[in-house]
């Protein structure tokens, strides 16, 4: 990859931090995928910004015969509309070569997700006389009452949480807030950890933290990854569970129980209804699995 290409990419990935606000994570996306074109372009003497649409296309060619998924080459292909729109703005170049290149059709998974026995199970599981059980109880019920990201899990502070209202504010991706409803179990379980467990956790160190660590400090995503893993196995659940399989309950369930997309998409805090409409696929699923089970020829 020449000078000129880091260089590029650095700038484009500056700008795009400071006009969106995009994560860490993004970033690193954008910069891998771009940094993998150019590595590719190496051997043709070939710089990003003199890519044209034949190039790009044979890339993408070359990623099908080396069996890349579809979802990493679709990720590409955004990558490199945003990097190529972001040189046009600028301009460095004087055409899109993106701008009539297809994205690969991608076959969204179905969302592994728990029935609702099964969550009642793992729910009972945290042992509610110590403080990291009372913790853990809180996290579950609030996990599975309001659909949070385990992101947004662990970051809430004291002053997200509208105990009279019965909501929670989140802070979700992109910075984009959003209100989310709490049931009263959750509320409950939230209250009994605060009353009764989080001091425990906190040993004397003042902060706004919800949920901590028996250090006193912010839980992690993979240390209740694990917690959960734990009571998966408690509970004798044979299945892969992590946090983000209680959020696709909360979306499932809230599903077979009536709710529309449009208010599941403001509850999960998804920017596209696309995005939400893979659930309805789960929905589907068990509407057939009730009519097999109780229908006199089902």
């Amino acid at each position: 990859m020449t000078e000129s290409d880091k260089q590029f990419i650095e700038q484009f990935c500056d700008q795009i931090w400071m006009e969106q606000g995009l994560s860490d994570a993004t970033l690193s996306s954008y910069r891998s995928d771009l940094k993998k074109f150019s590595q590719w372009l190496g051997p043709q003497k070939i710089q990003l910004i003199k890519a044209d649409r034949m190039v790009i296309q044979n890339y993408l060619a070359h990623r099908y015969q080396k069996a890349f998924n579809s979802r990493s080459t679709a990720r590409f292909l955004s990558s490199a509309r945003k990097f190529y729109r972001y040189l046009l703005q600028n301009h460095i170049i004087d055409e899109d070569p993106t701008l009539h290149i297809d994205s690969p059709k991608i076959q969204a998974p179905i969302p592994k997700s728990l029935s609702e026995d099964d969550v009642e199970k793992l729910l009972l599981q945290p042992d509610l006389e110590t403080a990291l059980g009372l913790r853990d109880k809180a996290m579950l019920e609030l996990l599975y009452s309001s659909g949070l990201r385990i992101s947004e899990l662990v970051s809430i502070e004291l002053n997200q949480i509208g105990f009279q209202q019965g909501v929670i504010r989140v802070m979700g991706k992109g910075n984009k807030e959003r209100l989310v409803p709490i049931g009263e179990i959750a509320l409950e379980a939230m209250q009994s950890y605060i009353q009764y467990g989080r001091a425990d956790l906190a040993k004397g160190k003042i902060t706004d933290v919800v949920f901590l660590s028996g250090r006193g400090k912010q839980m992690t995503r993979q240390t209740f990854w694990h917690r959960i893993k734990l009571y998966s196995k408690q509970a004798g659940l044979n299945k892969p569970i992590s946090p983000h399989t209680l959020r696709h309950a909360f979306a499932t369930h809230l599903l077979n129980h009536g709710a529309d997309l449009r208010t599941l998409q403001m509850l999960l805090g998804h920017s596209d209804l696309s995005t939400t409409q893979i659930y309805t696929h789960v929905a589907k699923e068990r509407l057939k699995q009730i009519h097999s089970e109780h229908h006199p020829r089902g």
